[in-house]
């Protein structure tokens, strides 16, 4: 059975860095990796003392995350399969869970980059890959 699509079709099969938008405003939200294996995924961003401003994670498949371990902030975008913002979680401190029983993936970013992209709830992202030409970030699979 095929695996049915999701908005990040387009970028999952690469590990490089891709880059989020709003569909409504063209706005960046971020520069991503993908944390897809479950490696990847429990790992997180674990051990980092931070996140560039325009940089961020997607975790998916999840319906959840915790901050147990983490060392900053950090707001929380829960997207359906559709890229379609459920959930908005912002400035989550550390030991912290938060969950979107609807969500598909999770959008970790730095705390307050949601709201200045201004992301609300029914909101729809596109990913795309970055131009070769464009910086990276981090390693190949964070």
């Amino acid at each position: 059975m095929a695996a049915r699509p999701h908005f990040l079709d387009a970028v999952v099969a690469s590990t490089a860095p891709f880059t989020l938008r709003l569909r409504r405003t063209g706005a960046p939200l971020a520069r991503a990796r993908l944390a897809g294996s479950s490696t990847a995924r429990r790992r997180g961003l674990l051990g980092r003392e931070a996140l560039d401003t325009d940089e961020g994670l997607v975790i998916a498949p999840t319906q959840g995350i915790h901050t147990f371990g983490m060392r900053f902030a950090l707001d929380v975008v829960f997207v359906d399969r559709a890229g379609v913002v459920v959930r908005l979680a912002a400035a989550v401190p550390p030991r912290r869970i938060r969950l979107a029983w609807r969500a598909f993936a999770a959008i970790e970013i730095g705390a307050g980059r949601a709201a200045a992209a201004g992301v609300v709830p029914g909101d729809r992202l596109d990913a795309a890959p970055l131009p070769p030409d464009a910086p990276g970030f981090g390693p190949a699979e964070v």
